[in-house]
């Protein structure tokens, strides 16, 4: 699955405590122990902000580590990968 980063989200809280906490609470899946970019093995995860490629404007919360959370290009992420709508609450 393709993906790209929301710009602009550094600033926006959550009530869950973090974006990491955020996709934990309402994906269903347990915490990955790798970055979900399919060919990362970093551990460092964060909650990041992303928008499928292709797809509508809605932006959703994925595990990646700090460097794929900071790129601007596509990301191809595993295709298990849960998207939790950054809006859920």
């Amino acid at each position: 699955m393709l993906v790209q980063n929301a710009v602009g989200t550094a600033n926006l809280s959550c009530s869950c405590g973090s974006w990491l906490d955020h996709w934990k609470n309402f994906s269903g899946q347990p915490l990955p122990t790798y970055c979900t970019e399919r060919n990362c093995i970093k551990t460092d995860l964060v909650g990041a902000h992303v928008y499928v490629v292709g797809g509508n404007n809605s932006r959703y919360i994925v595990p990646l580590c700090n460097s794929h959370n900071q790129s601007s290009g596509v990301i191809d992420i595993l295709d298990s990968t849960a998207l939790v709508p950054a809006t859920q609450h």
